[in-house]
């Protein structure tokens, strides 16, 4: 079954921009998240743009949301953006905006300081992951207003509200969210080829024991898994991760070689064995996971 905030096409012309994969009973303590998967291109946005439209999709997270939707069977919604990365990213603060982009003042509150800010992709991007600048020219400072408002602000809502329907039901609850990453981003050091990379922000945003699984799970289908380098999570990760609380945040990024080109964004033969591999390893990780509620962490 699938839901989504409005089932009518959206202003941005995204039809819908985002929906929840629900399953038939939600037995699992956990919500996965797809924000960077999204794969709708309106012609207005190409239009706007100097990229062509396989450019764009440089700094998107492709076909993750097809490796993780086996979760909806094993008993965990999915939220999915449809709008690309390169047009909104949720995975930022609401207002993490570079001003050197807009035709306007930003709001004071406005963060235009951050790293991300400076390397070009804030809440609206600048540039595409690889570094390739998106628009011909300024945007108006609406445009970034009225992104943040019709869709990075009622996208959270839904999320937030995932993960209050599954913690109250539950007791506790954990947020898994999906990404991929280049290989090319792992660098020349043997040692940090990974297959998978998982962020708990350096261990402030989920349980020890919750990681500490995954890792495992992964391991013994013979994934190499690295732990916060390059990517410790962001702003999802880091803001819904309170362990404290046995609200419970993981982000997991996936080598793309594994399965798909990563010139052209086909899926390849790797793909179906991947997402068979992520089944496995969430039933394993969902089969014990009794110690992550907050009276049992505090007794630990």
């Amino acid at each position: 079954m699938s839901a989504s905030e409005s089932v009518k096409p959206d202003a941005f012309g995204f039809a819908p921009p985002y929906a929840v994969d629900e399953p038939a009973a939600h037995t699992l303590p956990f919500v996965f998240n797809t924000g960077h998967s999204g794969a709708v291109y309106p012609p207005h946005f190409i239009a706007a743009s100097r990229l062509d439209a396989l450019a764009l999709r440089r700094s998107e997270d492709a076909h993750v949301e097809r490796l993780f939707a086996p979760v909806v069977e094993l008993g965990a919604p999915l939220l999915r953006a449809n709008f690309p990365r390169a047009f909104l990213d949720v995975n930022r603060e609401p207002f993490e905006l570079d001003p050197r982009m807009f035709d306007g003042r930003l709001p004071p509150f406005a963060n235009t300081r951050s790293m991300r800010v400076a390397g070009g992709l804030g809440t609206v991007p600048r540039v595409v992951a690889d570094g390739q600048e998106i628009y011909a020219r300024r945007l108006p400072v609406e445009e970034a207003t009225a992104r943040i408002e019709g869709l990075y602000k009622p996208y959270h809502r839904l999320l937030r509200s995932l993960l209050q329907r599954t913690a109250k039901h539950h007791g506790h609850c954990v947020l898994i969210d999906c990404h991929s990453m280049p290989s090319s981003s792992l660098g020349r050091d043997a040692e940090m080829k990974a297959d998978v990379v998982l962020g708990d922000r350096f261990g402030t945003a989920c349980a020890p024991a919750l990681i500490d699984r995954f890792e495992a799970a992964f391991r013994a289908r013979g994934f190499r898994v690295v732990r916060n380098k390059p990517y410790a999570g962001g702003f999802i990760t880091e803001h819904y991760g309170e362990p404290n609380l046995g609200r419970h945040a993981l982000q997991i990024e996936l080598n793309r070689a594994l399965y798909m080109n990563e010139n052209s964004l086909a899926t390849h033969a790797g793909f179906q064995g991947l997402s068979d591999s992520l089944r496995a390893i969430i039933t394993v990780v969902a089969s014990d996971l009794g110690d992550l509620t907050p009276r049992r962490m505090a007794a630990e």
